[in-house]
């Protein structure tokens, strides 16, 4: 295999017959690129042959699933993906138009130790991607990914015989028919189904009825080109038309989907959104009852509630904090033999009795509904007003280039540690402690926080903050703390959303 090139252009001749990589696309736990400006089909094609390579080159069973998410382009790069693994003599088992969770399914029912699933995920469209693993139920993270970059970039990519490939029919009625039968309800519950007209929109709604639940369509038809705004239950657009019309028809709530159907996220019956961190909690505290002494696994992003709540502790259960990514919260989860996983983007990754482990947004719709009907008395907002007060904002998102972004956290990282170590205050607060794992979380005296780290996805940093005391102060946290502290560097953009 030849080494991909960095520097070609569309339009024109070795566009058409070379392989064209950007190195930025090999993140910490899948691959991203703009496609056309940042990797051509020739480039999907020489990834496929890489992770082929690599799948070799550990000793798994070259058997592989894949499937693609709904965009114009996504059919495409899988079908030039596949070229790749075959190359590489992998089989593989295409199951089509597919969520992530399902391919993920596809590794456990087909028997399949590999996947490769066509997606950009929740980004705009233009972006393409593939999530990757070859030890289900986890996905690769950094040192898997290092590796298929090394690979790909220098040209490694070895040709074997024995590449065959099966198209796995009907298996989105498989999947369904599997998530359906985790939850059946039986109290009535009108919900929202919200999908943003993604892939998610195939698949919802009818695995919802399944589960019990009259279902108010919203923006099921699918669309590539995602009119009315991107499905990402964790921006405002998304939330605020779901909260809408949870109010117009008076349902008991609204769940939200993400383009490759791997998120879910949550209005509840007043029209609030509920941060998938807090879900978590709810869940959590609930599931606790049912199975005592439980760990769960949540990421620095995610409310420091965890780390205080009474019903937690008087049911024995314990919380570790950890990386955010849905590969490193996949991975610590199963490593722990926790019952569940919670990160704020809204990845929840059930286990045990309640799932395979993997993050999937309609079994995590499916563990809400569960509560719902384990507390008949009871609706979702007063579940989530049993919980203490915190005040925690959106993610937010500022602008900082993939090949800058490393190099500045790591500065605002010290500068934060240092901070710490020197006894220093934030807004007249002490510092209790400054969290490395991911970025810098820092603690405050009352048990409020602020965190950057760097978005393992998309050229940006991402900052939370959560007051315990008022939303005016978390706003003050924001405006007084991090905002003018990041504008020191010129290398941020600037924040894409206020609070």
């Amino acid at each position: 295999m030849l080494k991909p090139r960095q520097d070609l252009k569309p339009n024109t001749a070795d566009y058409e017959n070379l392989a064209f990589v950007k190195p930025t696309g090999f993140r910490e736990y899948d691959a991203r690129w703009i496609l056309e400006k940042e990797i051509n089909l020739l480039g999907i094609q020489a990834l496929g042959l890489g992770l082929a390579t690599y799948v070799h080159e550990i000793g798994v069973a070259p058997k592989i699933v894949t499937g693609h998410d709904f965009r114009g382009y996504s059919l495409s790069v899988k079908q030039a993906l596949i070229l790749g693994l075959l190359e590489g003599g992998m089989e593989v088992l295409d199951v089509g138009l597919a969520l992530s969770p399902m391919a993920y399914f596809g590794q456990f029912e087909l028997d399949a130790p590999c996947v490769a699933m066509v997606t950009a995920s929740h980004n705009e469209n233009g972006w393409t991607g593939v999530k990757m693993g070859a030890n289900k139920p986890l996905t690769f993270g950094p040192d898997e990914m290092g590796r298929l970059k090394e690979i790909v970039l220098n040209g490694e990519g070895v040709a074997r015989p024995g590449g065959k490939l099966v198209r796995v029919e009907d298996f989105h009625e498989t999947y369904i028919a599997y998530v359906a039968s985790k939850v059946q309800i039986k109290r009535p519950v009108k919900v929202v189904c919200a999908c943003g007209n993604g892939t998610a929109g195939a698949f919802a709604p009818d695995a919802l009825r399944r589960m019990g639940v009259e279902v108010i369509e919203m923006d099921t038809d699918l669309d590539y080109t995602f009119p009315k705004y991107n499905p990402n239950p964790e921006d405002h657009a998304m939330l605020m038309q779901m909260a809408q019309r949870v109010r117009e028809t008076g349902s008991d709530l609204a769940l939200g989907f993400d383009g490759d159907g791997d998120r879910c996220g949550v209005v509840d019956d007043t029209g609030e959104d509920i941060f998938a961190d807090k879900i978590g909690l709810m869940l959590a505290r609930d599931l606790s009852k049912v199975y005592p002494d439980s760990t769960f696994v949540v990421d620095v992003k995610s409310t420091g509630l965890y780390k205080t709540d009474e019903v937690l502790k008087a049911n024995g259960a314990e919380v570790v904090y950890w990386k955010t990514g849905h590969s490193y919260i996949k991975r610590k989860t199963a490593e722990l033999g926790a019952l569940a996983g919670f990160e704020k983007s809204g990845h929840f990754f059930m286990a045990g009795d309640l799932g395979r482990g993997y993050d999937d947004g309609l079994v995590a719709a499916g563990a809400v509904l569960a509560m719902l009907d384990r507390n008949p008395d009871k609706k979702l907002s007063e579940l989530k007003t049993a919980l203490p007060d915190a005040w925690t904002s959106l993610t937010m998102s500022p602008h900082c280039d993939d090949e800058l972004k490393y190099g500045v956290l790591e500065r605002i990282v010290k500068e934060y540690s240092d901070l710490a170590a020197a006894g220093g205050e934030i807004l007249g607060r002490k510092i209790v402690e400054a969290i490395t794992v991911n970025g810098v979380r820092v603690h405050l005296e009352d048990g409020s926080w602020v965190l950057v780290r760097a978005s393992s996805n998309k050229p940006e940093l991402v900052v939370v903050v959560e007051s315990m005391r008022s939303e005016d102060d978390m706003r003050d946290l924001f405006h007084k703390e991090i905002k003018p502290r990041l504008a020191a560097y010129p290398e941020i953009g600037a924040f894409n959303q206020e609070i």
